[in-house]
């Protein structure tokens, strides 16, 4: 897979890049030829939780593109000087003012082509007071029977879910799962 060139000009003098593979390397890059710097493009890490208060999990409404009006669980981009359970918070009091507590880690989803990573924790709802943020047009509470799956905003929010659900209906706790979209 090549990578998309997003860099245009160096980030130290300006310059325009080229894109080649640098000494020691093993990928293109952007180089800057008149300064010699290298820059890197690395995928963004993108938190959340799956907020559960009893039998039912807290979904939140965009009020943002992308996928405008459709369902996710409360998540967003990771901060820099954040942890991800420290931004997956951050992320579930903006977008739906809930208070939980992390219960682990529960999904990790390699989105290839959009160069993200999203990590999403279990997490207890401490109360069911919602105050959702200027992202969101509602945040609600949904049993299985009631999500609306045909407006789920992202395959990682859907896959979190089924899992969810799957091991929960098991009754054997609640591992890590790992996945990919290629």
């Amino acid at each position: 897979m090549s990578i998309p060139r997003r860099i245009r000009h160096c980030r130290v003098c300006g310059t325009p890049v080229d894109y080649r593979v640098p000494p020691d390397d093993n990928r293109e890059r952007a180089l800057c030829p008149a300064c010699g710097e290298i820059h890197y493009e690395n995928p963004i890490n993108v938190v959340g939780t799956l907020p559960v208060w009893g039998e039912q999990v807290l979904l939140c409404r965009r009020a943002i593109e992308p996928r405008y009006g459709f369902w996710t669980l409360p998540a967003g981009f990771l901060e820099l000087g954040e942890t991800s359970a420290d931004g997956a918070l951050r992320e579930t009091d903006e977008e739906a003012g809930a208070r939980v507590e992390l219960e682990g880690l529960y999904t990790v989803i390699d989105v290839v082509r959009a160069g993200q990573i999203h990590l999403f924790y279990r997490a207890r709802m401490r109360d069911t007071t919602l105050a959702p943020g200027p992202e969101t047009l509602e945040a609600r509470l949904f049993r299985e029977d009631e999500i609306p799956w045909d407006e789920i905003a992202f395959r990682t929010v859907r896959q979190t879910l089924e899992h969810f659900f799957a091991d929960r209906q098991r009754g054997e706790g609640y591992p890590l799962h790992e996945g990919a979209i290629a």
